[in-house]
C-alpha cells in the first residue's frame, strides 16, 4: 500500500505522512475511511511503530487524519482534507520561496521556475532535471 523508498534522504515518517495524503487525493483511501493500524504499517513498511505515530500525529496534527481512542485513525472527510492539502501546499511553497532568497536564489529565477512547472504540469520532473 505504502511506497517507501530507502535510499531517499526524506526522513521514513516524511514519505509515510505524504504516502497517506498522496493515497487519500487518489481515492484509494476514502473519506471517513480508518487507516491501518500503526504497528502494521510498521510491518508492511518494516520500519519502527514509533516512526509511524510520528507520522500519524503529523496527520493529525494537520488534520488529515482523527484519532478515536481505542478504534483507530479515520481519515476526514473531503473539504476539510482539500482545505488541509491546500493549506499545507502553500506553506510548503512559502517555506521554499524563503529558503531559495536566503541561499542567494533571486525572486526572478523563483518565479522562472514556478512559470516552468505550472506550465509542464509536472514539478517532479522539472526538479529531477536540474
Amino acid at each position: 500500500m505504502l511506497y517507501i523508498d530507502y535510499k531517499s534522504g526524506l526522513p521514513i515518517y516524511e514519505q509515510v505522512y505524504k504516502e497517506i495524503i498522496r493515497l487519500a487525493a487518489l481515492g484509494v483511501l476514502q473519506p471517513g475511511a480508518q487507516l491501518p493500524s500503526v504497528r502494521s504499517v510498521a510491518a508492511e513498511v518494516g520500519v519502527n511503530p514509533n516512526t509511524v505515530q510520528k507520522a500519524y500525529a503529523m496527520l493529525e496534527r494537520d488534520g488529515i487524519i482523527v484519532s478515536v481512542p481505542g478504534r483507530g485513525s479515520f481519515l476526514v472527510e473531503q473539504d476539510a482534507l482539500v482545505d488541509n492539502r491546500k493549506r499545507a501546499a502553500l506553506d510548503d511553497i512559502r517555506q521554499a520561496v524563503c529558503e531559495a532568497l536566503q541561499t542567494g536564489v533571486s525572486a526572478q529565477e523563483i518565479l522562472q521556475m514556478v512559470n516552468s512547472c505550472i506550465e509542464k504540469g509536472d514539478l517532479r520532473e522539472e526538479s529531477e532535471s536540474k
